[in-house]
């Protein structure tokens, strides 16, 4: 057995590895690059070796230093995780050739479907259904042009040798084929290095179901149910189950089936997904990953499984612990991915220093965290944090735990999605299995955070405010926030801002306790400019206010009867923030600090500044062009998606501060413009 493991990844997937691996009692090993110096997954390892700076390419991209780090660590072997070089041929080869495990299938393998343009060609031979689509050697942008129009729309364009569904454009029309290629890729050749591109017939609407596959070095070869992850956002997974429901029994033993003919193909060792597309009356084969899954976990939920573990033991060269008719699957599991993203500016990735971050913490659910409280989260890698994992009997009581699991998650640093995925598994179309990947495009509105407040945050958040700051110490009685004024009626006044409107309120009290918040003689909701940009005004409290009695704030979590009616909420005060998670709404309410009213006038206008770190990947304009409103001025790469900076109104482009392939830095200004007629 393998004694001492180098896992060449981070985040919750290192983690996830390295728990496995210390329950077999093998030896663990991370590496990390400059930005993950401090991460989770550095703790966690019993060694952890630096590889290089920020950038994956000079370090988790880099197969020298990685090997280098485990002959300098003495390690068996090198798990690559998902991701990075997960899926390298050249990476699985190298490992092997230098003297270690490599835990994954062999580069032949690896090789045989890395390539979709090849993989597509040989499952065709193989008589594995397959979209029409093109797969040539051509590849010149004006060849991949003429092929997609012979085609017809609509179209996918794919990076050859990606995953994960990176750098996939859909054309809907012929004028979006240039445009299209050539952005595919740019983002082809920074995320792979392999700038190769597939044309695929594009399916509306179609739900992704695949097949969990296992082979040895025996000539075993096993499959472990499948999955469906038809839950998607720009051909991202979010949420995915096991097995695929509403799957007519007769199509489930097909695909199955087809799986095995894949895998049986081109003789796959270990752990491996292949994936198809089904549009409701039969499968096409789309593409196999030939490495350990991030929605592993649903397959492990319903069989018992630890599919790490066999992965380490394929590796060590023994058998497979089961054979086909000992596998067993029970009941139904679904996985939440949680990322740092930004539901309401159109999911922006989101990078800063976790200032909190609580996870369910019961024996319900399962939780794969690759983040805690005061880490950072680069804008060098994607975006996602850890997972969330519910078992049930039922796919509906799944589902229930799952969303009620996703509503004690507690994050304030950077936004997240949690909120927004337990909507949707609380939506009826999900429950009823009326979804596909292109559910979310057509109906992510439904699914946003409220656009009002509610009185009762309202209250809340003012007395958390209070309550903060009272425990907080004050060593002068006239700093005292106890409402006590000498011969006056007690009150607190404070102002605090939600969802873009300003509320000036204030806290009455009798005999040192709270009674009412209601908003200040005169006062109601005004607008207000926001970071969110929402727009939305919030709800004014009746006059009256709202009554308060038995208020008491402890071990994070406020509460209070407002009104007869008792409420409880987690709350957090970071700074001039008051953040409150009430079911499945994140509030986050602004103290008035009247040295911190001031806003970027450039990004009131539209965004002309950088909303996070990135790099430039193009400049469609130049000094003295003139521009019309909504026309794609700059577009800048961040956490491995690409965010194009358009023109808020008709103008001219006065200077241009930055060039292709330049680095900037969060709130930089990208270039200035001035607006027609001045």
């Amino acid at each position: 057995m393998i004694d001492s493991l180098l896992v060449a990844n981070r985040g919750e997937i290192a983690c996830r590895i390295f728990r496995t691996a210390r329950r077999m009692g093998i030896r663990t090993i991370a590496v990390f690059s400059d930005a993950d110096a401090g991460a989770r997954h550095v703790r966690e390892a019993d060694e952890a070796v630096r590889i290089g700076p920020a950038p994956a390419r000079e370090s988790y991209l880099d197969i020298a230093r990685i090997l280098d780090a485990a002959r300098a660590t003495r390690a068996a072997a090198i798990h690559p995780g998902y991701g990075f070089l997960s899926e390298n041929a050249t990476f699985a080869r190298a490992v092997v050739e230098a003297g270690f495990v490599f835990v994954g299938p062999p580069h032949t393998a690896i090789e045989a479907m890395g390539s979709k343009l090849l993989a597509k060609t040989r499952m065709r031979a193989a008589g594995v259904p397959v979209l029409p689509g093109y797969e040539g050697s051509r590849q010149d942008l004006k060849s991949l042009h003429e092929e997609a129009l012979r085609l017809g729309m609509p179209l996918i364009v794919k990076p050859a040798a990606g995953g994960g569904g990176k750098g996939m454009r859909i054309l809907h029309e012929p004028s979006e084929v240039a445009d299209g290629l050539a952005a595919a890729r740019r983002l082809a050749e920074s995320a792979f290095g392999d700038g190769s591109l597939l044309l695929e017939r594009y399916l509306p609407a179609p739900r992704h179901v695949e097949v969990q596959i296992f082979g040895d070095t025996h000539g075993h070869l096993v499959h472990l149910g499948d999955r469906d992850c038809s839950v998607q956002r720009r051909h991202q997974k979010l949420i995915e189950e096991a097995p695929a429901p509403d799957l007519p029994e007769e199509l489930r033993n097909r695909v199955r089936a087809a799986a095995l003919v894949v895998g049986r193909e081109i003789g796959y060792v270990g752990a491996g997904t292949v994936e198809f597309l089904y549009d409701g009356r039969d499968v096409y084969f789309m593409e196999m990953n030939t490495r350990l899954q991030v929605e592993h976990t649903v397959t492990e939920a319903v069989t018992g499984l630890d599919l790490v573990e066999w992965q380490l033991r394929v590796a060590a060269g023994e058998r497979l612990p089961l054979e086909q008719s000992q596998i067993r699957l029970e009941g139904h599991a679904i996985e939440a991915r949680i990322c740092a993203e930004d539901p309401e500016r159109d999911f922006m990735p989101s990078a800063g220093t976790l200032r909190l971050m609580e996870w369910p913490e019961d024996d319900s659910v399962r939780v794969d965290a690759g983040f805690a409280t005061a880490d950072t989260v680069p804008e060098s890698y994607d975006s996602l944090l850890g997972k969330v994992i519910a078992w049930a009997p039922t796919r509906s009581a799944a589902a229930a735990r799952l969303s009620g699991a996703l509503e004690r998650i507690h994050c304030v640093g950077v936004h997240t999605n949690e909120r927004w995925l337990t909507r949707i598994l609380r939506a009826p179309a999900f429950l009823q299995v009326r979804h596909s990947i292109a559910y979310l495009q057509q109906h992510a509105g439904q699914f946003r955070d409220a656009t009002k407040t509610d009185p009762a945050v309202l209250a809340l958040g003012a007395l958390a405010a209070h309550l903060s700051h009272r425990e907080s110490g004050t060593a002068s009685p006239w700093g005292a926030v106890d409402g006590f004024v000498p011969n006056l009626p007690a009150r607190v006044p404070l102002t605090l801002t939600t969802l873009g409107a300003r509320h000036e309120l204030e806290i009455e009290f009798a005999r040192g306790q709270p009674t009412r918040v209601a908003p200040r003689a005169g006062a109601g909701p005004t607008e207000a400019d926001t970071s969110r940009g929402d727009g939305a005004r919030g709800d004014s409290s009746p006059a009256a206010g709202t009554r308060v009695t038995d208020v008491s704030q402890r071990d994070g979590y406020i509460r209070a009867i407002l009104d007869d009616r008792r409420v409880m909420a987690r709350c957090f005060r970071d700074g001039l923030q008051v953040h409150l998670w009430l079911g499945d709404q994140h509030h986050v309410l602004a103290l008035e600090d009247l040295q911190s009213i001031e806003f970027s006038a450039a990004a009131s206008q539209g965004g002309l500044t950088t909303p996070l770190p990135g790099v430039v990947v193009a400049v469609s304009v130049e000094p003295g062009q003139a521009v019309q409103a909504g026309q794609v001025l700059m577009v800048i790469e961040a956490m491995k998606m690409e965010h194009a900076i358009s023109a808020p109104f008709a103008g001219t482009v006065e200077s241009i501060h930055f060039a292709r392939g330049d680095r900037v830095p969060e709130g930089s200004e990208l270039l200035a413009l001035t607006p027609a007629g001045k």
